[in-house]
């Protein structure tokens, strides 16, 4: 039987070696926003919290169950188009990869790409990226790789761009979709000044039969359940909290009306949450807001990159239009 429970949550320690470096996320910045989140109604964090290093291989396995659509028709997209789409990027490229994690999907357009000159993989895990990073350097030895810790939906800097060509963002896995649509319009925005003179390469799911849907984000493996449990391991690890995971039940599921999966944490049980000093209640069948994956058409993609200063371009997708992958033309 389920009790009530009290959980107790310390509060951040700036500098305190974890399981992996969480540069820019510190764990004071977890702790506030991680505050703010039980305090809100309803409750909700940014899934960025997601990706420490056991996030990050956790959703690597993601991407390989069978249930999971997304990755492995991209890939496909990708794969099928790759020397069009390595015209359109052109010869002596800069790519930019916001949100890079194992790199997977670069090397099939560097394959295809004229002397592809530079990469720059942006990711908020610094250890796995780090690990992913020096793999391509290996396979890659005439690129040159710079890799970036960072948040890319705040300010950070960039390398300098290369003279010889132009620099291109690479957006895939549909990353977009867990952006409400006006942090996607910022984020596209942002994009637009930082990629001047170039383009924006962005995968996108689309918009199908929410049984599909339903599937791929309630794997019969439980390892989606896992890595949206494994934000609550992550406060334990970094903050000192004591979540009793299997008090907590995975919950994910197609709004139709906002055209978005919705990934929630369900309390089980009443109990009681101390952080800092403050005790936050859930009751049972509460819950927190872990991640939306929003859906698209490919038009309505368009009409929001183009509201960003995008000029949309060719479309590829699959035949079963399961996914998308737009070019984009950056402002001069």
């Amino acid at each position: 039987m389920l009790t009530h429970n009290l959980i107790d949550v310390a509060g951040g320690r700036e500098g305190e070696d974890t399981a992996a470096p969480q540069a820019p996320t510190s764990n004071s910045e977890f702790a506030r926003d991680l505050k703010h989140a039980l305090a809100a109604r309803p409750r909700s964090i940014s899934p960025k919290y997601f990706y420490d290093a056991q996030g990050s291989a956790l959703f690597d396995r993601i991407c390989e169950l069978p249930e999971y659509y997304p990755t492995r028709t991209e890939l496909a997209i990708l794969g099928g188009n790759a020397h069009e789409i390595a015209a359109h990027i052109g010869p002596n490229a800069q790519i930019v990869e916001f949100g890079a994690g194992s790199l997977r999907k670069v090397r099939l357009l560097l394959d295809a790409m004229k002397q592809p000159a530079g990469y720059v993989p942006i990711d908020i895990s610094g250890e796995h990226m780090a690990r992913s990073a020096a793999a391509l350097q290996h396979d890659y030895p005439g690129l040159r790789v710079e890799p970036v810790i960072a948040d890319y939906t705040q300010d950070f800097e960039l390398p300098a761009p290369l003279a010889a060509g132009r620099r291109v963002g690479f957006f895939p896995g549909s990353t977009i979709g867990n952006f409400t649509p006006q942090e996607a319009l910022h984020f596209l925005g942002r994009a637009a000044r930082l990629l001047r003179g170039g383009a924006l390469l962005l995968g996108a799911d689309l918009i199908k039969d929410p049984a599909v849907l339903h599937a791929a984000y309630n794997d019969a493996q439980g390892v989606t359940a896992a890595f949206n449990l494994n934000l609550l391991a992550r406060a334990n690890r970094e903050l000192g909290t004591r979540f009793l995971l299997e008090q907590f039940s995975h919950s994910a599921f197609y709004n139709a009306p906002q055209q978005r999966i919705e990934m929630h944490l369900v309390s089980r049980c009443a109990q009681s949450v101390v952080l800092q000093g403050e005790i936050f209640e859930f009751e049972e069948g509460e819950t927190l807001h872990t991640e939306n994956s929003c859906k698209f058409t490919t038009q309505g993609l368009r009409r929001l990159a183009a509201r960003a200063g995008f000029r949309p371009g060719p479309v590829w997708t699959d035949a079963e239009r399961l996914f998308c992958v737009q070019w984009l033309h950056a402002p001069a």
